[in-house]
């Protein structure tokens, strides 16, 4: 697959391979990503992907400039073309849809012309890639929700949308990490804490990653909550 390089900073170099999103293109990124880190040159800092773009981020002093470093990746970069197979994670989140949990889930049903049972089921059945983490730390942007449930935005964002939130926007789902503003349309709260920074690896999901929900009652929350609970918020 052919891709082109330009500088995203002085000290930042992207690789693109398309301009849309697609989970074959999603696979090369990744594919590329591993491969890179096997070759990793000194002073290569970070390599973070994207949709269908990667991102490297190098120490000019040490790395050499933005031509050593295109050099660099289009050497180990080759003629990338399918993606290798590569082993993922599936993660399984817990949410209690609907209520003070899910504010929109009525609205979302309402637009879809289902039922809240129907859209919470249609919700939870699918699985779901997790294509990159942005936004916010921890935050991933899934794929795969059914075109049955994509939903605008909200006209007008919240300020605070609470952490664990699992929301809908446009033809994708996702759950809050961490108490940020947001105007995803919000259908559920998962007790899961995506994001501690108390971790070793402080992000729960990775982009690669399947996500799949299970519906959890409001008692079931609430247990979990008060199981594992360690005092961080």
């Amino acid at each position: 697959m052919e891709y082109t390089l330009f500088p995203l900073c002085e000290y930042a170099v992207t690789v693109r391979f398309a301009s849309y999103i697609d989970e074959a293109v999603n696979d090369i990124v990744h594919e590329t990503v591993a491969r890179l880190q096997g070759e990793r040159k000194e002073g290569i800092k970070e390599i973070v992907p994207a949709f269908s773009s990667l991102t490297v981020y190098y120490d000019p002093v040490v790395a050499g400039n933005y031509a050593d470093v295109c050099a660099w990746l289009r050497k180990n970069i080759g003629s990338t073309g399918q993606a290798a197979r590569h082993s993922t994670r599936t993660i399984v989140i817990p949410v209690c849809y609907g209520g003070e949990f899910g504010p929109d889930l009525a609205d979302v049903a309402r637009f879809h012309g289902m039922t809240e049972d129907e859209v919470v089921a249609l919700h939870s059945s699918g699985r779901y890639r997790v294509y990159m983490i942005g936004f916010s730390p921890g935050f991933a942007y899934l794929g795969g929700l059914s075109p049955r449930l994509a939903t605008p935005r909200r006209p007008v964002p919240r300020t605070t949308v609470p952490a664990g939130s699992v929301g809908i926007a446009g033809g994708q789902t996702g759950v809050y990490p961490l108490a940020t503003p947001g105007g995803w349309q919000l259908i559920g709260r998962t007790p899961l804490r995506l994001f501690d920074p108390h971790r070793e690896k402080p992000s729960l999901l990775s982009a690669g990653d399947i996500v799949e929900f299970r519906r959890i009652t409001a008692e079931e929350f609430a247990r979990w909550r008060e199981e594992h609970d360690d005092g961080r918020h």
